[in-house]
């Protein structure tokens, strides 16, 4: 019986895939990289109490305790931070969590202000419909590499195993309208109102 439900979920979504010129995630690459210097006053998406453009470090620290690893880097001459929370210390039911901090908006820059976090969930955690019920139909979708793809304006990417199981990376930026000229034809439609994320299991503290 799950492998028939398996299928049925992939035979109503494979529809999805490439509805959207492969531009889309060619120009996702480029956003990922500038997202510092595009603040929005839309909402994000967001998961686990984690909110690119609002929630601030010492927030992170309060509800998942000290990172495993810290580094400090300069994007486009403004000084940023890095955790990353692996093995242990990686929330419940990931593999690893990283979030960067430091983003600029209209007020100024604000370097312990979450900008991008990316999560890497153990299989089965964040399967196809699991995110399709938590965010949404996608903004766009398609295939990178040979990894089923959804993107959502909302900010968020997801990238899924070849078989499209599960989701193996996702990615969680401020809001990223779609371009129409990206689309290759007709506007993308309007992304529906962001959801929260689906609830994160849970686990002890670090």
């Amino acid at each position: 019986m799950a492998s028939c439900g398996a299928g049925r979920i992939h035979a109503e979504t494979v529809r999805l895939w490439d509805i959207r010129s492969m531009q889309h995630f060619r120009w996702i690459a480029l956003v990922l990289g500038l997202a510092l210097l595009l603040p929005s006053a839309a909402s994000a998406a967001e998961w686990g109490g984690i909110t690119p453009g609002e929630t601030i470090l010492e927030q992170v620290r309060e509800r998942y305790g000290a990172p495993s690893k810290e580094t400090k880097q300069k994007v486009d001459n403004y000084d940023t931070i890095t955790w990353i929370y692996e093995g242990a210390k990686a929330p419940a039911g990931m593999n690893r969590m990283v979030v960067d901090f430091g983003i600029l908006k209209p007020d100024g820059f604000k370097p312990t202000v979450v900008r991008i976090f990316v999560l890497e969930p153990k299989p089965g955690i964040f399967a196809l419909q699991t995110v399709l019920d938590g965010w949404g139909l996608p903004s766009a979708s398609g295939d990178q590499n040979g990894y089923p793809t959804l993107l959502y304006e909302v900010g968020l990417l997801a990238v899924f195993n070849k078989e499209t199981l599960w989701a193996e990376s996702l990615t969680f930026t401020v809001p990223q309208p779609l371009p129409a000229a990206a689309s290759g034809g007709a506007p993308a439609p309007s992304p529906p109102a962001p959801k929260p994320g689906p609830t994160p299991p849970a686990g002890p503290r670090p």
